[in-house]
Parts: C-alpha cells; sequence; structure tokens
C-alpha cells in the first residue's frame, strides 16, 4: 500500500492543514487519562495557528464532554470546538430541517445511558413518551449494558415497535462499549438487531456524514481540503473521512493496537494496513503510530556524506 505515508509524529502532517478533526477515545484518551505526550501535541498544534475540533460518538452533548476532558485535563484553550454525536442530533432535533431527522415527528422514546437526557433537554416540540407503542420514533443515545443486555431488556422493546415500523434515531453507532476492560453491547449494536428485526435506523455519529458536516461547520475560514481527521479506528474515523474525500490519519495506538503491536519495520507497516484495509474497504491518508509530536523523519538529501 504505497499510497499510505507512514509518519513519525503528528509534526510530519502539522505543515500541511490548516484545521484538525480529531478523534477523542482511543486517540487523546482511553477514558479515564489522557495518552502521554497528547497535551504537549495539542500545544504544539495550536501554536501554529491550527484550528482543532475534537468529535466523538458520545451519546452525551458538547458541553458535559468538555466538562469530562476537563476532568482529565483536556483543558479547552487545547481546542476550539467539540462536537458529539449527541450534539449533532440535538442540533438536527432542534432546528428540523435536514436529513436524516429533518421528519421524525414529536413523539419520541428515548433509549439511553444513566437516564441521560441531554440529546433532548430543551427541545419544546418533542413529546417524550414512556410507551414505544406512542412514538412516532425512538431516539437511542447510549446503552445501558452491562446491567441491560438485549436478551434480558432492549429485545422486547424493539419487537414493540418494529411491529408498529416505528423509525428509529441512533446517535451513538459505536457497536461495542468497554468498561474496565471488558466490552459489552453497545448502541450501535442495539440498533443493528432493530434492523434484522425490521427496524428502519437512521444513524447520527462517524461514520455517516452528518457529524463531520455538522463539524466541517464550525471551521472558521478553512475548506475541506485544508482539515485532515485523525483518530484510531477505519471503520469510523477513516471510513467517514473518505466518505466525504478528505485526507485522514490512522493512529495505530487504539482499536487496532493489537494489530499493530508486533509490527517491527516499515514493510511490516504496509502489509498490515494491505489486510486491514481488506478487511475495512477504506485505506488512510497517513499512518501514525501514536499521537504525538515526534520528530521530523529525515531529510536523505541533508545527510552528511560519508567521507573516504
Amino acid at each position: 500500500m504505497d499510497g499510505v505515508k507512514i509518519c513519525e509524529g503528528i509534526s510530519d502532517i502539522s505543515d500541511s492543514y490548516q484545521g484538525f478533526l480529531i478523534d477523542q477515545w482511543g486517540t487523546l484518551h482511553n477514558g479515564v487519562e489522557v495518552f502521554p505526550d497528547v497535551i504537549d501535541t495539542l500545544q504544539q498544534l495550536k501554536a501554529r495557528g491550527k484550528q482543532i475540533i475534537l468529535i466523538s460518538n458520545s451519546g452525551k452533548r458538547s458541553q458535559p464532554d468538555m466538562r469530562r476532558l476537563k476532568q482529565m485535563g483536556l483543558t479547552d484553550d487545547l481546542y476550539d470546538h467539540v462536537v458529539t454525536s449527541a450534539e449533532t442530533t440535538w442540533q438536527g432535533l432542534f432546528d428540523r430541517n435536514k436529513e436524516p431527522i429533518k421528519d421524525v415527528g414529536d413523539k419520541c422514546f428515548v433509549l439511553n445511558r444513566h437516564g441521560d437526557m441531554s440529546a433532548v433537554e430543551g427541545i419544546d416540540n418533542l413529546i417524550i413518551v414512556d410507551d414505544v407503542t406512542e412514538a412516532e420514533f425512538i431516539l437511542l443515545t447510549g446503552s445501558d449494558a452491562p446491567d441491560k443486555t438485549l436478551e434480558n431488556h432492549y429485545d422486547a422493546i424493539l419487537k414493540q415497535a418494529a411491529r408498529k415500523q416505528i423509525r428509529m434515531v441512533c446517535a451513538n453507532p459505536e457497536r461495542v462499549i468497554t468498561i474496565k476492560g471488558h466490552n459489552y453491547t453497545g448502541s450501535g449494536e442495539i440498533a443493528r438487531r432493530y434492523q434484522e428485526l425490521g427496524g428502519v435506523v437512521d444513524y447520527i455519529g462517524k461514520p455517516y456524514p452528518s457529524i463531520f458536516q455538522y463539524a466541517m461547520s464550525l471551521f472558521k475560514d478553512v475548506y475541506p481540503s485544508q482539515v485532515a481527521v485523525i483518530g484510531d479506528s477505519l471503520a469510523n474515523d477513516i471510513r467517514g473521512a473518505r466518505f466525504l474525500d478528505m485526507d485522514c490519519a490512522l493512529i495505530a495506538g487504539g482499536v487496532h493496537h493489537g494489530s499493530f503491536s508486533k509490527v517491527r519495520s516499515t514493510a511490516d507497516i504496509h502489509k498490515m494496513l494491505a489486510t486491514l484495509g481488506k478487511n475495512y474497504g477504506t485505506m488512510p491518508t497517513y499512518f501514525i503510530p501514536r499521537f504525538h509530536w515526534g520528530k521530523p523523519l529525515p531529510d536523505r538529501k541533508n545527510k552528511r556524506k560519508k567521507t573516504k
């Protein structure tokens, strides 16, 4: 896969773009703490006048997400905006002028995590119903796993809704959530199950275009060709960028960490990228081992000639 440029760090691509759209979980942090060198790297980008938007398939809106980032040490001076799938959904429900939620109706049944209703708060024309059979659409923002599973909770609700052909809006397409090192059913998997039952689902979040389009609208005087997407997931970050024909960098330390943990050479990296690219049907513009500034790769033209 000669088309993928192997980079040492973010410094290798920083001069080529004015804006950076950066994934959070797996790229900047692990949900508990920020990865080493992340804060320094963001500071380096801001010092060069770059615009930075952090993007996440989170069922929380931007402000709650920013508070969580601050607790981990990512203060708001390190970026310009935070865009989540829940924020994109809220904006869509509030305006009601864009697909995929332009004509969803007013009666909403919410499936969320830990009772979080932030994705619908402050929207006066929504009527929240407690019985799914009375809803015009289902808003799925999160999974209450491991306490609630498909078998013991969600299936019964989904079957009722599917029989009535109630539309679902999934505001968090992640199929797996990781809690204390264990993987559980994510809201994306609940949505997939609804489709198996015959339900219709509209997705908001990576890799689907609406979240990227909303994020791009927040950049100031920056065109899509001047923005690089950086993330750890081929399925979400890289595929989403490629849908919109944007340049993108794959960070190896997140979702695909296991695949790259044993690579020892550039040739090994290219072989693994070829395998993953075939599996996921997409390829990044750049490959970077982890989100750090790094050192520029040596310029062979400037190497000192060996003396005889």
